[in-house]
């Protein structure tokens, strides 16, 4: 394959990773937005905000020193381990669908994992400075390894490396969420703050959202085997 060229680069068919990996990505943003927006407006029966959900739900834990707070943004909803915050958005914070008690539950899950000393949250955390470098540096260093010595060269393999952790970081994140979603959904139930069919809704929302992060395993995976195909064979002067 020609890599001289301008016509040459855009002619490279491991685009088509590229192509694959963003489609999966709106695919599943588009499923996680409207299965949002589907049962943000089924009110939940105990009339409970996500904010209302969240701290009930810590407290039934006899957690009591992670405060939440509302954030700006559209499902920026998150859990920081520092701060010790359950961080909701503002479709979530002060809205009593079961969509918005399912992510405040889902993000309290993290807030358990953290105080049960959940092992993959801890892994994920510990990979995070690792994965950050990785994703930014990888491609310049695999680039500058490839202009000097060509594919396979001891600075291309560094940056396929560095770039792995990423996909590490993705494939760790799978079970912290998936666990989250469990714990938020059993505890829900258990406290009373939904009933069976809400239950079933809330389910169809973390379960939609899940996918999002599935998709970005996929599309990291894909991106990590096309800078495979295309750097990481035998050195040109072999």
């Amino acid at each position: 394959m020609y890599y001289g060229g301008m016509m040459g680069y855009y002619m490279d068919p491991t685009w088509i990773f590229v192509i694959i990996g963003a489609l999966l990505s709106m695919a599943a943003s588009a499923r996680v937005t409207s299965t949002f927006n589907k049962y943000s407006k089924v009110r939940s029966m105990s009339g409970m905000t996500g904010a209302e959900a969240a701290k009930r739900l810590l407290n039934s834990q006899g957690i009591y020193d992670v405060q939440v707070r509302p954030v700006s943004g559209r499902l920026s909803d998150h859990y920081d381990p520092r701060s010790k915050t359950v961080n909701l958005s503002d479709s979530v914070y002060d809205s009593t669908s079961v969509a918005a008690i399912g992510v405040a539950a889902h993000e309290c899950g993290h807030a358990m994992q953290d105080n049960t000393g959940y092992v993959p949250l801890r892994l994920r955390g510990a990979i995070v400075p690792a994965a950050n470098i990785g994703s930014y540096a990888a491609l310049p260093i695999i680039l500058l390894g490839f202009f000097i010595s060509g594919a396979g060269s001891p600075l291309v393999n560094i940056g396929l490396i560095l770039f792995s952790l990423a996909v590490l970081f993705q494939l760790v994140t799978l079970p912290v969420e998936f666990n989250a979603s469990r714990r938020a959904v059993v505890l829900l139930g258990q406290v009373g703050i939904l009933g069976d069919e809400e239950l079933s809704h809330t389910r169809k929302v973390l379960g939609a959202a899940a996918l999002t992060y599935v998709a970005a395993l996929a599309a990291t995976v894909l991106q990590l085997l096309r800078l495979v195909i295309l750097f990481g064979g035998r050195r040109d002067n072999d």
